[in-house]
């Protein structure tokens, strides 16, 4: 039988289970999908203890994302064959050995990537994406800073900032992390605990500061990171993973900065042409070579606690994966 990962009781990962459930048949219109891989995100994390957006009833099953193979299709779908390879576009769900699903939810496995590359790949380098593209306008010459370069987000930023034609300034917390982000494409590393980063951006721009600041951690992060932009700068907020952050609205007037609230799923929702044209970019920059993502830790899927708790304890240098089959 075939078993997931369940949330039923709010709480940290080792409150989760590994349970075997009754495969459910096939609604018309529906696609079941033998996951090989799931990724690991922080919004499971949080979804997982009660504290993100989107609060599913219990019991479910964490996971936004994974890739796996077509193993049954209802005679209505149209488009999708049994033993296509795909990339799985989930709310939750993912941390299970297979899925039932709509054909919506399906993106062709780019031929570049493994199971585990796909599993890791359209919510880090889409939430990249929607942050650069659509909200931030990176141009070609402009400076961006990264923080939590080392991280899935961050990396893809700055493989992806630097295919924009950016200066990336990638920021993190190990020289390990700031190793990967260098061969992804970074020009100038800043250790945050070697020289504050703020002073480090001034230095590295004669004065100017950052056009454009990509946030998942939040907090002083955040706070600091307005007192290194350059005029007409925009700060991007991704995420919160060290706390909120406050802004001091004098400095983002004098600098007449914007700072602009990231969520790629939520824009699609809204919007769905925004999510082809990204869909259909980020297929092809992968199919090209031009961006992949770095998977540091693949577990199976009986160690969901330990691979979520490598991102709790930010150890991950770029994405961990659940491996099944």
């Amino acid at each position: 039988m075939p078993k997931a990962v369940v949330c039923r009781e709010l709480g940290p990962p080792e409150s989760l289970r590994l349970e075997t459930f009754m495969p459910s048949p096939l609604k018309r219109g529906q696609v079941r999908v033998a996951i090989h891989a799931a990724g690991i995100n922080f919004p499971d994390i949080l979804m997982a203890a009660g504290e993100y957006q989107l609060k599913p009833e219990l019991p479910f099953t964490p996971g936004m994302e994974a890739a796996g193979e077509v193993i049954e299709a209802d005679g209505a779908v149209d488009g999708v064959a049994v033993g296509d390879r795909v990339i799985v576009k989930m709310r939750h769900g993912a941390y299970a050995d297979e899925a039932i699903v709509a054909p919506s939810q399906l993106t062709p496995l780019p031929t570049t990537f493994d199971y585990a590359e796909g599993a890791t790949f359209l919510a880090a380098h889409g939430t990249a994406y929607h942050a650069l593209i659509d909200r931030g306008q990176v141009k070609p010459g402009e400076v961006l800073l990264v923080h939590g370069a080392g991280g899935g987000v961050g990396l893809a930023a700055v493989e992806m900032g630097k295919m924009l034609g950016a200066t990336v300034i990638a920021a993190a917390s190990s020289e390990d992390k700031l190793a990967v982000a260098q061969a992804r494409g970074a020009d100038h590393l800043v250790l945050y605990k070697r020289e504050p980063f703020r002073d480090a951006v001034k230095r590295i721009t004669d004065g100017r500061g950052a056009d454009v600041v990509f946030d998942p951690v939040g907090g002083e992060i955040f706070e600091n990171s307005v007192r290194c932009i350059a005029w007409g700068a925009r700060l991007l907020v991704i995420g919160f993973t060290g706390g909120i952050g406050l802004a001091r609205t004098n400095l983002l007037l004098i600098k007449g900065a914007s700072v602009l609230g990231v969520r790629a799923g939520e824009a699609v929702r809204r919007n769905p042409k925004l999510g082809e044209v990204r869909l259909k970019a980020l297929v092809a920059w992968a199919e090209a070579g031009k961006i992949r993502p770095n998977v540091s830790h693949r577990l199976p899927l009986e160690d969901y606690a330990q691979a979520m708790q490598l991102l709790i304890d930010r150890k991950a240098i770029g994405r961990v994966a659940l491996t099944m089959r």
